[in-house]
């Protein structure tokens, strides 16, 4: 296996790993688009699910309990909706595309973020968790960017952190199990990315063990700062990939 692709691999593996192990913000976010630098985004999307799913039922376990129910309720239907629509639109997607949907997906968030720095907050309804989770239900499905678009409506809501991460660990255990089946259907669970997925298991449990440890001692703003950075210049790069 090449030493490139098997890194880069790794790489999307550890930051998915940690962000499930409880680091916040958009660490995860870093995933597909690093590991599109040496692959497509749609090899990437299949290596890693098997392994999100790994990685939440290990989540799920150090948070067991930690979630709200009547959010829950309004992320996952809406979310699955999203799914569908990625599912019966995934035929009419090309890797470039996505390429500049990860992309354009990354640096909105970035900028969002910014603007959250600045008080700038939503008031969050019922509407808008409908909204925002059928279209996380659409990026998940596409490239595991489900996040940026649920941040749009779960981050006004203010949780404290406990509440927050428990909360998205759940959604999206149940999100990522859902996807199997879309998943196998349009052929993204080929056997050489589950022999990848395989290889890379061990890491899946490590990141996200790592992740618990590290949600508790490094300084958030700091820790955000540098992955808004990355975060923006990997958007940048993964638009020009796709349009060049």
């Amino acid at each position: 296996m090449d030493p490139t692709f098997l890194a880069y691999a790794s790489f999307g593996v550890f930051v998915f790993g940690i962000s499930k192990g409880g680091v916040p913000g958009p660490i995860a976010m870093l995933a597909v688009p690093v590991m599109s630098f040496a692959m497509s985004p749609l090899q990437a999307a299949g290596i890693l699910l098997p392994l999100l799913i790994i990685m939440d039922f290990s989540a799920i376990y150090l948070y067991w309990k930690k979630w709200i129910s009547s959010i829950l309720k309004i992320i996952i239907p809406a979310s699955i909706v999203g799914i569908l629509f990625g599912t019966f639109t995934f035929q009419y997607t090309n890797e470039n595309q996505i390429r500049v949907m990860v992309g354009v997906i990354s640096i909105i968030f970035v900028l969002v973020s910014f603007i959250q720095k600045s008080d700038f907050l939503l008031r969050p309804t019922k509407l808008k968790g409908y909204f925002w989770s059928s279209v996380a239900g659409y990026t998940s499905f596409l490239i595991h960017a489900g996040n940026p678009p649920m941040n749009f409506y779960t981050l006004p809501l203010k949780l404290d952190k406990i509440s927050f991460i428990g909360t998205m660990t759940f959604a999206f255990l149940v999100i990522n199990v859902v996807k199997l089946i879309p998943y196998y259907y349009v052929g993204l669970l080929a056997p050489s990315n589950l022999l990848v997925s395989l290889i890379l298991l061990p890491l899946a449990f490590v990141s996200v063990l790592i992740g618990f440890f590290l949600q508790k001692k490094i300084p958030e703003r700091l820790f955000f700062n540098i992955v808004y950075v990355l975060l923006f210049f990997s958007g940048c790069k993964l638009i020009y990939d796709g349009l060049i």
